[in-house]
């Protein structure tokens, strides 16, 4: 596993973001993203590893969420869900491969298992209740969380690259899941996590953009 300090030098980086506020629930949905993400550039600094680890148990709540109450419309509307649900159980598996991949390479802290506990609690039940309200603003949430997951494990790679952390061989469970080939690296396990994390931030931006995104109609 990697130890990482978080005093490594961070290389140069220009943000982009993929959707751009056009409304009211898009500004709550940005200002909610910039407030987490800044609370964990002080939590994580550039320990990247841990940073995943923690963040990616967060990241596998929305989708079985939204998966739940999109269920609990369809019964209740009598409608076809268009594969919404399978969509969005799908996305709550893939963040929580990505957690059990990223426990392989580095271990979380006693006090990061505590916050994960406590972080869970309060976002499971604030997530459940914004998407009862707004479930556009709570895809949008998901979307701009996943730019700055991308954001984050680019930098991650940069780092890699780099040399500042090690390009470890990449865990068994991550070659199996990816089907990555027997000698590959951290890298390369990094690239396959961005590309997963493009899919979850065009899929719920693209929900939170459509018209049948509310739970209530």
């Amino acid at each position: 596993m990697i130890q990482e300090t978080g005093v490594a030098s961070v290389p140069e980086h220009k943000e982009h973001y993929h959707h751009k506020s056009h409304d009211m629930s898009d500004a709550v949905a940005r200002t909610i993203v910039r407030f987490s993400a800044a609370c964990a550039d002080v939590l994580f600094r550039t320990r990247y590893g841990h940073r995943a680890v923690v963040l990616e148990t967060i990241a596998a709540v929305p989708g079985m969420v939204g998966g739940l109450l999109q269920h609990l419309k369809s019964l209740r509307f009598i409608r076809d869900d268009a594969r919404w649900i399978q969509t969005l159980l799908e996305e709550a598996e893939n963040e929580r491969m990505h957690l059990l991949i990223y426990n392989k390479i580095v271990c979380p802290t006693s006090f990061e298992r505590l916050l994960i506990m406590i972080i869970q609690f309060f976002f499971y039940h604030t997530y459940f209740l914004l998407y009862l309200l707004s479930a556009k603003t709570a895809h949008r949430v998901v979307g701009y969380f996943e730019e700055e997951a991308i954001h984050s494990y680019e930098t991650y790679l940069r780092l890699i690259e780099s040399g500042v952390y090690h390009n470890i061989d990449a865990p068994d469970i991550a070659k199996k899941y990816w089907n990555l080939a027997d000698d590959a690296k951290l890298v390369d396990v990094v690239k396959a996590t961005i590309k997963d994390e493009s899919i979850h931030r065009d899929v719920n931006h693209a929900f939170a953009n459509d018209t049948r995104t509310s739970f209530w109609r």
